[in-house]
């Protein structure tokens, strides 16, 4: 990743970007420390609800004990992408070391963004081995398929990986709290909520190094944002059947285009980064404005027009 910013004239040096940043990273890095909340993913998980598999038992969705509630596909498919995600781990933290070195603020940034990470993997594994509110040996055949595979979006530069950053946890916090929302069981709802407040944290730390970004390298990080906002996807394309997971999420509206738009690129990218607003920029810089302008304005169209369509499904017959 390093090697490919430096080949980019449009981008501003690795490493002179990464200097630059170091005093932001330690402040983000000091705000986060103060910010966060020590928990622990046993005490969230209902282990009274566990039980011994029986060899040979195959799982029904009759073996679910969600506290008298009932899930439909969706949430299940969604509890099972946010948890593979997860567990893609070691793949994410190869990809952000590579991208931010391992010297300073970056460094312990990196690792703790991973200590963090890691937990939320048990407490959703927890939650759902014990409630069995999916298949765990389908389950554990996908997690084997996909970690195996190591397949996770990669950033072709800094500034890339800065704006991906930003809006995939964003993306992720609004899928875990939709996902706990809909599962009805209050104890499902806690693990949920807990993971989603870790990962608000972690996107507010991205979208202001982000945002420290856009002030030194302007036209990077608008070159940057047009292209991450154009490919912008999920991770999660390594997991078996994630375009039928997918699917059913966004007809759920648990995650799904309109919910990208209004709740992400509005907020992060026109709110927040003021991307609109910006003053100076070159020739390229500018070109790339006008391409993500032009996008934005053709996806408030479709997020219109899929709210539409959702409210109908939900009026009476």
């Amino acid at each position: 990743m390093a090697a490919s910013s430096s080949q980019r004239p449009d981008l501003r040096p690795r490493d002179e970007l990464l200097a630059e940043l170091e005093p932001t990273v330690a402040r983000l890095l000091d705000r986060h420390l103060a910010t966060s909340k020590e928990w622990f993913p046993h005490e969230h998980v209902p282990y009274s609800r566990g039980r011994d598999h029986d060899p040979g038992h195959e799982w029904t969705v009759d073996d679910a004990d969600l506290g008298g509630h009932a899930i439909d596909d969706a949430v299940r498919s969604a509890l099972i992408v946010n948890l593979l995600t997860e567990d893609n781990l070691p793949y994410y933290f190869r990809t952000l070391e590579d991208m931010v070195g391992t010297d300073g603020a970056w460094r312990t940034w990196t690792r703790r963004w991973t200590a963090e990470e890691a937990r939320h993997s048990m407490a959703i594994y927890g939650y759902l081995m014990t409630t069995r509110a999916v298949d765990p040996v389908a389950l554990e055949r996908a997690r084997m398929v996909q970690v195996s595979g190591g397949e996770i979006p990669t950033p072709p530069s800094m500034q890339h990986g800065f704006v991906y950053l930003a809006l995939q946890e964003l993306a992720t916090r609004i899928s875990h709290r939709s996902t706990g929302r809909m599962i009805g069981d209050p104890a499902g709802y806690e693990v949920m909520m807990r993971v989603a407040a870790d990962e608000n944290l972690h996107q507010l730390f991205y979208r202001d190094l982000a945002e420290a970004a856009i002030e030194v390298d302007p036209d990077g990080m608008v070159i940057a944002i047009e292209e991450q906002v154009s490919g912008f996807t999920m991770p999660g394309t390594g997991i078996p059947d994630f375009a039928a997971h997918a699917a059913r999420i966004a007809k759920a509206g648990i995650y799904d285009l309109a919910v990208h738009h209004d709740q992400i690129l509005v907020p992060v990218v026109l709110r927040q980064w003021k991307v609109d607003q910006l003053e100076g920029l070159s020739g390229e810089a500018e070109a790339a404005r006008e391409r993500l302008m032009a996008r934005l304005a053709k996806s408030e169209k479709v997020a219109r027009r899929l709210a539409a369509r959702r409210e109908e499904t939900l009026q009476p017959a």
